[in-house]
């Protein structure tokens, strides 16, 4: 620790917790724990890159911990000694009165405060001292350093010698690359050319990542083995494990290895949760920036990944997975594939775009709606002060409904059932390429899934409750009935958080009704101008700023349930939470979508006797053309406002703003604190950025876009172009974070995309029905092919506005309902729906026009269904989910595989009957590797 007026000056023997306190100085060969200070005190000089203070090894894992504050009188754990506690207390005690008279009197609540304080400090310091033992104990080596710049943090870092790797990787089953190498057939002659030919007019696509091997030949890998090393190329160890490899190695130590009491014990993840250590991660390989930045997997991923100038590039994919790990190489996999599958439907979203624009000029309703000839008197939109108006007034939203509501929409919302089928067919070829590239064909979860550490903590109280009677053999563990006020819990609260959406949403609806009102209230000509663009516009920018605040806030409760109900593993955990997330945040984005789609003016009434709700609220009507350009509205200003405000200002404006505030706290300038940040150590500046929260996040926010592109997509054909320059901005701002501002992941090894690849299928299967209830209940395709075909005396769509017309006498009004003041010159009014007219004997009942076109309705989402699924599930029959030279690869690397121990074990009969010497390992085991390890009670 430097000396300075802030901290106490400790000796550098003194650092050494587990050193003499009698001044005796340990030899660094002799004890893997080094700390920072030479044998006088003085700090030794580090290098700035991620090894230890001899500049050789590598820094394969930091944690970091709190030091105490040192103007606190620190009491030493029961581990130390008597005379070095007595030492270091009355040496603390000098230092301090040598800097101000020492207070005589003192609050006693105040002291007994420090003393709790310190003594929780030396329970933790305890704890670390036991637990950094057995990382030693089990090889690891082992810095501290507690002198660095970030005040009150103290970094261990920890190093994995290449016995401990060795070792762990055969634990781990870990399949390196051999020596062999063998060729790769992509296909048949026509697809390797078609193939070559398609790369070859791309290459200008491809990210230049530096040399690599050609794509024809892969190196055959097996599961590495100490007994087995020379069939691995070893030539340069320290680069057989990456950096990736050697701290998922360290990790995987980390989370083996317990702090042991008792009745329970503790493991890293619980050591982190209890504050023991406060954080813990790997390092990013080196800078991005500067004339002295080496040439590092990171900053080639900043140049070709991380930067907008190469949006238009394929991402590097196997350069991602092999710094960031499989998990997070598959999700921007995921991410590249669909954003590429969004190219074709964008495409025809525009064209069905264009083709409403073209034939918006010859849409026959629209013409009679906008025609003034045809002089049709509509009822009053609202009670008493809303007057009659005129049909012709809607011209404009007739007009601009044609766009999305025409014949096209149809074959478009076809067309998406089958888009969402095939992208998750290519989805799925594609994930399979990837695991036989990158050696994950054989991967099984037979791996151990270690608890966390909320669940040790809870079956540790659970242990120490029971009686001392219970059977000691019996395996303690938590129950459903410890769980259940957790899941009633859950239920509760998901229910209450679900009916708040629907008030809320409620709440927007009779906003609408009362600006509405107000409005036609107003004296303004230009308030009263355009009311329903008004209306629409203002209600559907409030529902998005509403589903942003809470997503937010529902995404913390769910963690808060998930957390609650104490799953016992990681995995258990992730998917509970992402189930939990899935529905609160689906429900908040989906729900004003789904009332304007299918409630909204089906709820009215009529004329005379409209439904009314809280009092003297009218339930809101539809504009002639239906709500279908409402719910277009909608649908686009939710698209765009989450994009563009969770995007731009959760994900670069709040970042941004933190880092002016801190600019703004620091009393140092910018280029000091440039000049400061280039002195700090590599760790030290990846524990200023921040933590990683993990992947699900990122996933959340594009299976709510892919339901925003396939749900209702019959009603917003430009969907897709939407979420495409949306994926496109956002893969790189991804990359960007990923590589400049969080830390370093772990690299955790999955297959596939886990529950997300369920949610998407389940969401595609949605989409077809609920695209047909679009197509069938809120646009008007169906009443205009029921009324050409069997109501039209002409065939063609002459008078079908007119057909949807019903009368009302405006004698029949309630009373107080009427405009007010009252148009003595209209008798009779025209108001939207099928029923009978007043002059009728069944005056203002449903027509038989109505029941005829609901039949129709209903047999046409049947129909729609049914054809959609079956074409959908024939195209998921006609694709085969493994690709036909993957498969045939696969089968070839096992014959290899198995030729391969076949002529090695053939090659070492053949050395031991020559040598006459029998020994399994002679000649094999490396220098450093150790002949036996023990394991510790707790793994």
């Amino acid at each position: 620790m430097r000396r300075s007026e802030s901290y106490l000056p400790v000796p550098g023997e003194d650092k050494n917790l587990d050193g003499d306190f009698n001044g005796k100085t340990r030899n660094d060969e002799s004890m893997p724990m080094k700390t920072l200070y030479a044998s006088d005190g003085s700090l030794l000089h580090l290098p700035l890159g991620p090894y230890f203070s001899d500049g050789q090894r590598r820094v394969d894992y930091v944690l970091t911990y709190g030091i105490q504050k040192p103007s606190a009188i620190r009491r030493q754990s029961s581990k130390l000694s008597d005379n070095g506690y007595f030492h270091r207390l009355w040496r603390s005690l000098s230092s301090r009165s040598s800097r101000a008279p020492l207070q005589l009197k003192e609050d006693p609540e105040v002291a007994a405060t420090e003393q709790q304080a310190n003594y929780h400090e030396d329970d933790k310091r305890f704890k670390r001292e036991e637990f950094e033992q057995n990382l030693q104990e089990m090889g690891l080596e082992l810095e501290k350093d507690e002198g660095g710049k970030i005040a009150g943090i103290g970094f261990l870092k920890i190093h994995a010698p290449w016995a401990v790797l060795c070792r762990e990787a055969e634990i781990m089953k870990l399949k390196m690359p051999t020596k062999q190498v063998y060729e790769v057939k992509q296909g048949s002659n026509l697809v390797e050319k078609i193939r070559l030919f398609i790369h070859k007019v791309t290459d200008p696509l491809h990210p230049k990542v530096g040399p690599k091997r050609p794509e024809d030949v892969k190196s055959l890998s097996l599961p590495f083995s100490k007994e087995k090393q020379h069939l691995f190329d070893l030539s340069d160890r320290d680069k057989f494990f990456d950096s990736k490899t050697r701290s998922s190695i360290v990790y995987e130590v980390l989370k083996r290895i317990r702090w042991t009491r008792p009745n329970y014990s503790l493991g890293i993840t619980s050591l982190l949760a209890n504050g023991v250590y406060t954080s813990a991660y790997p390092l990013h390989d080196g800078d991005i920036d500067g004339v002295t930045a080496e040439p590092n997997d990171r900053k080639l991923l900043f140049e070709e990944w991380a930067s907008y100038s190469v949006f238009y590039k394929y991402q590097p994919i196997g350069l991602i997975r092999k710094y960031f790990g499989e998990k997070v190489g598959l999700y921007f996999a995921w991410l590249g594939v669909y954003t590429q599958m969004l190219i074709p439907a964008a495409i025809v979203g525009v064209i069905v775009f264009l083709y409403g624009c073209a034939t918006v000029d010859d849409n026959i309703p629209s013409m009679e709606i906008c025609d003034p000839r045809n002089n049709i008197t509509m009822c009053p939109l609202c009670d008493s002060v809303c007057s009659y108006w005129k049909l012709e007034t809607a011209c404009g939203t007739a007009r601009a409904s044609h766009l999305f509501d025409n014949p096209a929409t149809v074959f478009f919302s076809i067309f998406m059932a089958l888009w969402a089928v095939l992208f998750m067919e290519h989805w799925k070829r594609r994930q399979m390429r990837l695991n036989y590239v990158w050696d994950l064909t054989d991967y099984g979860m037979e791996e151990e899934d270690h608890n966390r550490a909320e669940y040790e903590l809870r079956v540790a109280e659970k242990t120490m409750r029971q009686d001392q009677g219970a059977a000691k053999d019996e395996k303690v563990k938590l129950t459903c009935t410890d769980r259940m006020p957790a899941y009633l819990t859950t239920v509760v609260m998901m229910s209450f958080m679900i009916f708040i959406t629907f008030v809320i949403a409620f709440g927007v609806i009779l906003y609408r009704i009362s600006i509405k009102t107000a409005l036609h209230l107003s004296t303004y000509p230009a308030a009263r101008s355009n009311i329903r663009a008004t209306v629409k516009t203002t209600a559907a920018i409030i529902n998005v700023i509403v589903i942003i605040i809470l997503d937010e806030i529902y995404a913390s409760i769910a963690r808060w349930l998930t957390t609650l109900e104490v799953p016992k593993t990681d995995k258990s955990f992730e998917e509970r939470l992402i189930f939990k997330t899935f529905i609160l945040k689906f429900v908040n984005a989906f729900t004003p979508i789904v009332y304007l789609a299918f409630f909204r003016g089906r709820l009215v009434g009529r004329p005379g006797k409209y439904l009314y709700v809280v009092g003297s609220y009218r339930m809101e009507e539809c504009a002639h053309a239906g709500c279908l350009m409402e719910l277009c509205i909608q649908l686009c200003i939710t698209m765009l406002g989450k994009q563009l405000i969770q995007n731009n200002l959760f994900e670069i404006g709040i970042p941004k703003l933190k880092k002016l505030l801190r600019k703004r706290k620091s009393e140092l300038t910018s280029k000091q604190e440039e000049e400061l940040h280039k002195t700090l150590k590599r760790y030290e500046k990846d524990h200023v950025l921040g933590p990683f929260v993990g992947i699900n996040p990122e996933y959340m926010e594009m299976i709510i876009q892919f339901g925003m592109v396939t749900l209702f997509v019959a009603s917003f054909p430009l969907a897709p172009l939407f979420a495409l320059l949306n994926n496109i901005i956002e893969i790189r701002l991804d990359a960007k974070k990923f590589v400049l501002e969080l830390r370093r992941p772990i690299a955790s090894k999955v297959k596939d995309i886990g529950i997300w690849y369920n949610l998407l299928r389940g969401l595609s299967k949605v989409a077809v029905i609920v695209n047909a209830f679009v197509i069938a209940f809120t646009s008007d395709f169906v009443p205009r092919l029921v009324y050409q075909y069997t109501y039209s005396p002409d065939g063609t769509m002459h008078g079908f506005v007119n057909h949807t017309l019903s009368y009302f006498n405006v004698s029949d009004f309630q009373n107080g309902t009427e405009p007010n003041p009252p148009n003595f010159n209209v008798k009779v009014c025209r108001y939207k729906d099928y029923r009978e007219p007043p002059w009728s004997n069944t005056s203002y009942e449903l027509s038989k026009e109505f029941w005829a076109i609901l039949a129709v309705r209903l047999a046409f989402v049947i129909v729609f269904q049914n054809v959609v699924m079956l074409m959908s599930d024939f195209v998921d029959w006609l694709i085969p989910d493994i690709p036909k030279d993957i498969s045939f690869q696969i089968h070839k690397e096992k014959l290899l595989m198995l030729d391969h121990f076949m002529k090695e074990e053939g090659r070492r009969r053949d050395n031991h009957n020559h040598d006459g010497y029998t020994s399994p390992s002679s000649g094999i085991a490396s220098p450093h590797s150790r002949p036996t390890f023990h394991t510790r009670a707790g793994w």
